[in-house]
């Protein structure tokens, strides 16, 4: 069965319709789907499905993954930071610089490496912003002083942690003995994408046309990513530059000329390859995870502070909600909450790191189940903290013909 890539294909799809299916009667509890199909990923891999077997197809099951990071670099605007300005960034600063805080008692506590100490401070530094801002949806948050400024946030605080995780590549490629091919590719990338941004500028100054089609967007997404793959910079980071480079070309210049429709139906499409390659991806993340590995005490015992250590450097962030920012109506605990999972992004930091042999396999399982602990704590006290935030919330008025008035708009 293993050589067969439609029976691989099968039992993979089948694995993501059994998490699919449990997520949806689990998800009353605010049990993600994501940890699910962790679950089924470590049962599949080291059962009828060794992460051998599917190791062809990790280009494809990454592809969701770098769609995502298209899609957050589309967000990066410049009116980004129109409305909390300060709070935003008062929040990013202190999510980014409480876990460096952790550097020391990481290393000599647990004997990490340099790289590997990174690698885990990027994955304190993460935010699931993926995770969150469904739930605030669900609980139709999203519009609420605190739902808005944790999209801000989220958008702007995986940055500092792909830096982090580009900074733990090139260390560990430096320890390996390749450490000068990766310093020197850094530079060129980075070259690479001075050169992109001023070729975007000189675009749109001297041609109306914008790149509108699936497949011009595809090939320049992954002909970024494959850049910042190749100069070390990570194809993570190459992802979300395709994104920040197509933001730029939508929206500068008069002559451009944009299609609504074309643009949504492109959307549709990229949230078509997420919903699809994403599932894959998370089982192949769990198929990743030897059982030997797990039942190390040592793995446990760094999960166990790295859990308590992303606990803390989340509920610092509190710090960056001031006063006025409490009488515009932005709910602390809310805001803390919503920045604890860290979802997605922290496991994406920790395979690509496994893969470039920055971290072993007991510090691999230690951030898996970091991960997953604090995304399934995380939502659990945001959906309650959203219901009771909800519940304490005015009645609506009932004026004229029986349409709902809030009061708060009344005494405004």
């Amino acid at each position: 069965m293993g050589s067969s890539l439609l029976s691989t294909l099968l039992v993979l799809l089948a694995g993501v319709l059994i998490a699919r299916l449990s997520a949806d009667r689990l998800a009353r509890w605010a049990v993600p789907a994501i940890v699910l199909e962790l679950v089924v990923g470590l049962l599949l891999g080291n059962t009828i499905l060794p992460f051998a077997a599917v190791a062809p197809l990790s280009g494809l099951t990454e592809l969701g993954v770098l769609t995502l990071f298209f899609q957050v670099g589309l967000e990066v605007r410049g009116d980004l930071l129109a409305s909390n300005r300060g709070a935003i960034l008062r929040t990013v600063a202190l999510s980014a610089l409480m876990p460096l805080v952790a550097w020391w008692p990481l290393r000599a506590g647990f004997g990490l490496s340099a790289a590997a100490a990174l690698l885990t401070l990027a994955a304190l530094s993460a935010t699931g912003t993926g995770v969150t801002l469904r739930l605030l949806s669900q609980r139709r948050a999203l519009a609420t002083p605190s739902g808005r400024l944790l999209v801000g946030v989220s958008v702007l605080d995986d940055l500092p942690a792909i830096a982090l995780l580009t900074l733990a590549t090139l260390t560990g490629n430096s320890a390996s003995g390749a450490g000068g091919a990766a310093w020197l590719g850094a530079p060129l990338g980075l070259a690479a994408a001075a050169l992109s941004w001023w070729g975007v500028g000189v675009w749109t100054r001297h041609r109306p046309e914008r790149p509108q089609s699936p497949l011009a967007l595809l090939i320049l997404l992954i002909s970024c990513a494959w850049v910042g793959q190749i100069s070390g910079l990570t194809s993570l980071l190459g992802a979300l530059w395709a994104g920040v480079l197509l933001s730029r070309l939508r929206g500068s210049g008069e002559r451009g000329v944009r299609d609504p429709a074309a643009e949504a139906a492109t959307e549709r499409t990229f949230a078509l390859i997420t919903e699809v390659f994403l599932p894959l991806y998370f089982i192949s993340v769990g198929m990743r995870l030897p059982l030997n590995a797990l039942l190390d005490p040592q793995a446990w015992s760094l999960a166990a502070a790295l859990t308590v250590l992303a606990l803390l450097s989340k509920a610092a962030c509190a710090l960056g909600v001031w006063p006025q920012d409490v009488a515009a109506g932005v709910d602390r605990r809310a805001v803390v909450f919503g920045l604890v999972p860290r979802g997605l992004p922290g496991l994406v930091f920790a395979t690509t790191a496994r893969e470039a042999g920055v971290i072993n396999a007991t510090e691999f399982s230690a951030v898996v189940v970091m991960v997953a602990s604090t995304t399934v704590i995380g939502l659990v006290l945001l959906d309650q903290r959203l219901l009771r935030l909800a519940k304490a919330a005015p009645p609506p008025v009932r004026l004229g013909y029986g349409e709902p008035h809030d009061n708060q708009r009344k005494s405004s």
